[in-house]
């Protein structure tokens, strides 16, 4: 689906490379013996630029084509599979708007709940998590690795299934949080740190996060990590060092579905760009 679009652009762009190169050579061939060459040229790319409508016009059909099959099939495929699960998202920096968009097309037909939605506060103001932290052990988190990574665990752990520690540092740890996170069935991860850190800063971050990702998984809670296909930086390097499954695509439907399957326990790194193993998991038999 996503390469049918592709091969489209790189026709159109081979054409009118084809067309700008006619042009220059119509300009620099000169007098009467190169004219029937410069009107083969021309005659030649005419053809080439008709050909080239063609194939976009079929392209484009088996596109739309393909875009309605797997959106009648996708609902059939994930209908009720996470029926009365309670689903999480952290994101960890931010949450971009389209991915938003797909997590929630993807968990629209499978019954799940989404019950929490809270987006990680980077850069990390440890000073003010200091300050509400600081008659409990974790109240060297300002300056101190490890009281750091020991509080991310904690924070990750709770997540899933709840706990004071979270309900005390919520409005630090996130910079906008919606529903209540505990006692969830399933954790999706977006990963998109703020380009905008310096390196302490990055430091400080990416132990937090790569703790918060100890906990969750110590939870064994079922999580995958999320992204675009079109993502500027990819995080699934990260997702595969936190060992949680991981999905490229997930605006795509290919990406939704094996969202929806990783959930239900597949394991790996599915779609479209270098780092997956696979498109999609073995799809699991439907619930009954």
């Amino acid at each position: 689906m996503g390469y049918s679009s592709r091969y489209h652009v790189a026709s159109l762009i081979a054409v009118f490379l084809a067309l700008a190169i006619g042009i220059l050579l119509g300009a620099a061939l000169g007098g009467d013996t190169l004219s029937d060459t410069r009107r083969n040229l021309e005659k030649s790319l005419a053809g080439n630029l008709e050909d080239a409508h063609e194939r976009a016009d079929q392209l484009n059909t088996e596109l739309g084509q393909a875009n309605e099959f797997a959106g009648r099939v996708y609902p059939v495929l994930v209908r009720n599979q996470l029926r009365g699960r309670r689903i999480g998202v952290v994101a960890l920096g931010e949450l971009p708007g389209d991915v938003s968009n797909a997590i929630e097309e993807a968990l629209e037909a499978t019954g799940a709940r989404l019950v929490a939605v809270g987006v990680v506060r980077e850069p990390v103001d440890s000073r003010a998590l200091a300050g509400d932290l600081s008659k409990t052990r974790f109240a060297n988190v300002a300056r101190d690795a490890d009281t750091q990574a020991e509080f991310g665990v904690g924070v990750g752990r709770q997540l899933v299934r709840g706990g004071k520690l979270l309900d005390r540092v919520r409005s630090q740890v996130f910079s906008r949080a919606s529903g209540n996170f505990g006692t969830l069935d399933g954790v999706i991860v977006v990963r998109n740190q703020p380009q905008k850190m310096g390196p302490v800063q990055r430091a400080t971050a990416g132990r937090i996060e790569s703790a918060l990702m100890d906990g969750i998984t110590a939870t064994r809670a079922p999580a995958v990590g999320v992204e675009s296909s079109t993502a500027e930086a990819s995080s699934v390097s990260f997702f595969q060092e936190s060992d949680i499954s991981s999905v490229d695509n997930v605006d795509l439907v290919a990406g939704r579905l094996a969202a929806v399957f990783a959930l239900l326990g597949a394991e790996g790194s599915f779609g479209v760009k270098g780092s997956a193993d696979r498109l999609l998991p073995d799809l699991l038999p439907p619930r009954r």
